[in-house]
């Protein structure tokens, strides 16, 4: 782990490296002012907080309808695109399912690759991948006086590589995870001052999850925590829930496991993270203990399925909340955190972080301290909990819904997948709504006992999904909502049903609308007040990313990745057949085939198509 896997001299990285600048927080103050800009995309979320929204109103609720395609790309790979590209300076990245190529394009003429990653992988890794051969993104760090400017990525056979962003070259390559266990890298990279923050993969097959701090410059690993086991590894601060001490606080990653099943517990984390410069905490969630099969870890588990607050230098954790003791459900926590400013019902102005979870809650937490402010239902037909207890932050489960061996569990909602996955929703600061995209299915769930082998999937149960009651079970479609939600009130402003699940996530702008892609191949705007439907456009393949907006050279552009897959696309991809194959999704998303095919790529949208290709002449041939 942390070996170091290709470097290249340091009389390369000085040729390469742009103008210096002195200090070490440079490279955080500049990411935090590019992603402030409008030209820019530069991390997942868009900005620290997260919230994937734009000021941008040119493209607004009076003219969407004249969006039409500007350009599109191949990225010739078939399996699904989640995540989203970055837009740094000009230059579009775009990222790949595995192999997980790299390209960079040009914005004034995209139809020429400046440069093309290719890496070299252990094919095994795709053995031991759980959903699909997914990514989620690419890291940008601006570079230093020594360093140039970075493209960080993850690769699916466990190594993070950093990339010149100029040239494509190769600066560093490190390995993080160890495939022969079953640790994959799905995950986006994250940029935090001059470290690059990487989660981990691979609970279905037993993994103990870690989060990792490596310096972007180097590779050299900082830090690493923990999910589970001793406090030392869990890198748990003096005053670990010093303001909710009923959460939790020493002793309890080993205790509340039997024996040492803690070594092969699960809460890896491979979504999506927010940073607060003000509180210098890293916020992000940790997953599902393995195995699936309750019986098998008795105990709370923790800490899998919590939410930490972790400082950005120490890796040292100063809250975290578990939202789902003794998870029976895999509702792994992983999900967008997004930060706001907000009046809480006292009126109060408080620093908050919202997470719509897979156990079907809505959980709002201040920030600073791990104070759990809301815990609102997704939607009225989540049965497994009836409320969570705000005093003691615990889920008042309804037994009916337990999982035990020995029975089949019925009418489960949430599924497995959660009433919200992976997709990385947005937040409108001007309207203090939070737009969600939300899966509406449910599950019959059986368990069955089975023993660890490293490598080998580590799950023990069987699952059956299907819509939830407001969908259409006979048909296998109302799988999917879009939802406008206050946390602070815990009132949905309005709510759309989808044919399927909406799984890559929404992006806001101040042209009063909400973008996201479906699963059966569309892009859609809806206004952000009422939840009409303005506009779509039929893309090559389903989506299962969220979309980006950006200017260049004036105009407004909106991106999205295409490419249909991930998990409730196992069973078009794999084309299985068995419905409880896929941990579940062939049975729920067997008419996704009827509506869209593989292929991946990216289609940038603008106002009546205006874009680089409006002169005939850009990217002509021009003979000497």
């Amino acid at each position: 782990m942390g070996k170091f896997v290709n470097s290249v001299s340091v009389a390369a990285l000085l040729a390469l490296a742009p103008l210096a600048v002195p200090h070490a927080a440079f490279a955080n103050d500049k990411l935090d002012e590019l992603s402030k800009s409008d030209e820019n995309w530069v991390m997942p979320g868009k900005n620290y907080d997260s919230d994937n929204y734009s000021k941008l109103t040119q493209i607004n609720d009076k003219n969407v309808k004249n969006l039409k395609v500007s350009w599109q790309f191949s990225t010739g790979l078939l399996n699904g695109h989640e995540g989203a590209p970055l837009v740094v300076d000009g230059k579009m990245y775009v990222h790949t399912s595995f192999p997980n190529n790299t390209f960079a394009l040009g914005l004034d003429d995209p139809g020429k690759i400046l440069w093309q990653d290719k890496p070299k992988q252990n094919p095994a890794a795709r053995s031991v991948a759980c959903c699909d051969l997914v990514n989620r993104g690419l890291a940008y760090w601006p570079g230093d006086g020594k360093t140039p400017a970075l493209i960080l990525k993850t690769l699916l056979d466990g190594h993070v590589a950093a990339l010149n962003a100029q040239t494509g070259e190769t600066v560093w390559k490190i390995e993080n995870s160890d495939i022969k266990m079953g640790s994959t890298l799905t995950i986006a990279p994250y940029v935090v001052k001059d470290k690059v923050i990487i989660g981990s993969s691979g609970a279905e097959l037993g993994v103990r999850g870690y989060l990792t701090a490596y310096d972007v410059k180097t590779g050299e690993q900082k830090w690493r925590a923990y999910a589970t086991g001793p406090d030392a590894d869990l890198l748990l601060a003096k005053d670990f829930n010093i303001h909710n001490a009923h959460y939790g606080q020493k002793g309890l990653g080993t205790s509340t496991w039997e024996g040492d099943a803690w070594k092969i517990g699960g809460g890896t984390n491979w979504g999506w993270y927010a940073y607060d410069p003000g509180t210098n905490l890293i916020y992000f969630g940790t997953g599902n203990p393995a195995p699936w099969n309750e019986t098998m870890r008795p105990g709370d588990n923790k800490w899998t399925m919590t939410i930490f607050g972790r400082d950005a230098d120490t890796g040292e954790a100063k809250f975290g909340y578990q939202k789902t003791p003794h998870d029976e459900w895999d509702y792994a926590g992983v999900n967008v955190m997004m930060l706001s400013t907000q009046k809480d019902l006292a009126g109060k102005e408080r620093k908050l972080l919202t997470h719509p979870d897979r156990n079907g809650i809505v959980y709002t937490l201040d920030r600073t301290n791990g104070d759990l402010v809301s815990a609102h239902k997704i939607d009225d037909t989540v049965n497994v909990f009836k409320t969570v207890d705000l005093k003691s932050g615990l889920p008042v489960r309804d037994p009916e819904y337990g999982t035990r061996m020995d029975h089949l569990a019925k009418d489960i909602c949430p599924s497995a997948m959660g009433y919200h996955n992976q997709g990385h929703d947005s937040y409108d600061p001007e309207r203090k709504l939070f737009f969600m995209g939300i899966n509406h299915i449910c599950m019959d769930w059986e368990p069955f006992m089975l023993p660890y082998r490293a490598g080998q999937f580590f799950v023990g149960a069987t699952l059956n999904m299907y819509p939830g009651p407001k969908g259409d079970r006979q048909n296998a479609e109302g799988l999917g909502q879009i939802k406008a939600y206050d946390a602070i009130t815990g009132k949905f402003k309005w709510e759309k049903m989808e044919r399927f699940a909406v799984w890559g996530g929404t992006t806001a702008t101040a042209g009063n609308l909400v973008f996201y892609g479906t699963l059966d191949g569309y892009i859609k705007a809806r206004h952000a007040d009422t939840g009409e439907l303005l506009w779509k456009s039929k893309l090559p393949s389903g989506a299962i990313g969220y979309p980006i907006t950006y200017t260049h050279k004036g105009t407004q552009y909106v991106a999205i990745y295409y490419g249909v897959g991930g998990w409730p696309g196992v069973g078009l991809v794999f084309d299985l057949q068995d419905p409880t194959a896929g941990l579940g999704a062939v049975g729920a998303f067997k008419k996704l085939a009827n509506y869209t095919q593989m292929g991946g790529g990216v289609t940038v949208f603008s106002l009546d198509g205006k874009g680089p290709y409006d002169d005939p002449n850009v990217g002509e041939y021009a003979a000497n």
